[in-house]
C-alpha cells in the first residue's frame, strides 16, 4: 500500500497546516497499527489489505520530508513532486508483480497509477472519520 501522505493528512481541517511534520509522523503512527492489523473491510479496500500484514509506503514531501520511518511503515521523502514518486514506487512494485493500493483522493494521480494496475482508495480508509 502506498500512502500519499500530504493528500491525507489534508484531507481533515485538523490545523495539521501548523505542524506539517507532526500531523504526518501522527498519520505515520497510525498507519503503522493498520500495518499490522489490515485496513478496515470498506469498500473499495481490496481484502488482501484487511490482512496483515499489509506492507506501507508512505510517501512525504515539503515540510514533512525527513520524517523517520517505524516499523510496519516505510517512509520515503520525495526529491520533488510526491505524486511523481508515488508513481514511480507504484511502477516499481508492479515490477515485482506485487499487488497495490495508492491511498489518496487527487484524481489524476489516481488516473496515473490505476493506468500502472494498481487500485485506489480515498483517505478514510485510513483516517476514518476523520482521526488523526
Amino acid at each position: 500500500m502506498v500512502v500519499d501522505a500530504a493528500n491525507v493528512v489534508g484531507s481533515v481541517p485538523d490545523g495539521w497546516w501548523r505542524d506539517r511534520r507532526g500531523a504526518a509522523e501522527r498519520l505515520r503512527d497510525r498507519l503503522a497499527v493498520l500495518a499490522g492489523t489490515g485496513l478496515p473491510d470498506r469498500p473499495g479496500v481490496p481484502g488482501w489489505a484487511t490482512r496483515p500484514p499489509v506492507d506501507i509506503v508512505m510517501v512525504v514531501e515539503g515540510a514533512a520530508r525527513g520524517v523517520e520511518p517505524v516499523p510496519g511503515v516505510r517512509v520515503e521523502s520525495a526529491p520533488g513532486s510526491g505524486d511523481d514518486h508515488i508513481v514511480a514506487v507504484v511502477a516499481a512494485a508492479r515490477e515485482e508483480g506485487r499487488p497495490c493500493l495508492v491511498v489518496t483522493a487527487d484524481q489524476e494521480l489516481r488516473a496515473r497509477v490505476t493506468a500502472l494496475g494498481a487500485q485506489t482508495t480515498g483517505p478514510r480508509s485510513v483516517r476514518p472519520n476523520g482521526s488523526p
